[in-house]
């Protein structure tokens, strides 16, 4: 990472000896009048003037990454899709999807009606947004085609199952 000039290496296993033992700064982030110290620490001259080491530490670092962001993504929670927040997380698991792969086989209309038949107030929006989730955008970034049948889709099924 490239911050104010200075290139900063991510600390992982790989690096972690050659930084307990260098101490080199580490990167540090404001965040609302905080100091948050980052996970990222200074490429010094020390380790720019040793090119076999700075390949080697930022090598291992990208792999590192690299490895994370896999195992990140294979274990994506529903509430990090778009429009999904802890909450209806928390609904999706109560009617049985518990994943990313088991929301895309039910599909928005499917989840809508196994959460609807839990929770009876809850509207189209929500419909639109597990939809919006599925695609991977903002359900109001929805196609207008595909936001106009899922609304007269969800008055339609609401008014034929009012109790």
């Amino acid at each position: 990472m490239v911050s104010e000039g200075e290139l900063y290496l991510r600390a992982c296993e790989q690096t972690e000896v050659y930084f307990v033992k260098k101490a080199p700064e580490p990167l540090l982030y404001n965040k609302r009048g905080r100091t948050i110290e980052l996970n990222y620490y200074r490429v010094d001259e020390g380790l720019w003037s040793d090119q076999q080491k700075l390949l080697e530490l930022s090598t291992g670092a990208l792999h590192s990454a690299q490895r994370e962001k896999s195992r990140q993504k294979s274990q994506q929670r529903l509430k990090d899709l778009p429009n999904l927040t802890h909450s209806l997380e928390m609904m999706l698991w109560e009617a049985g999807i518990a994943d990313v792969r088991t929301l895309q086989a039910y599909g928005a209309k499917r989840a809508w009606i196994k959460l609807k038949n839990m929770k009876k107030g809850l509207g189209v929006r929500v419909l639109l947004a597990l939809a919006g989730a599925i695609c991977g955008m903002h359900e109001a970034a929805l196609p207008a085609a595909m936001r106009r049948e899922l609304v007269e889709w969800g008055h339609i099924y609401e008014k034929r199952h009012m109790r």
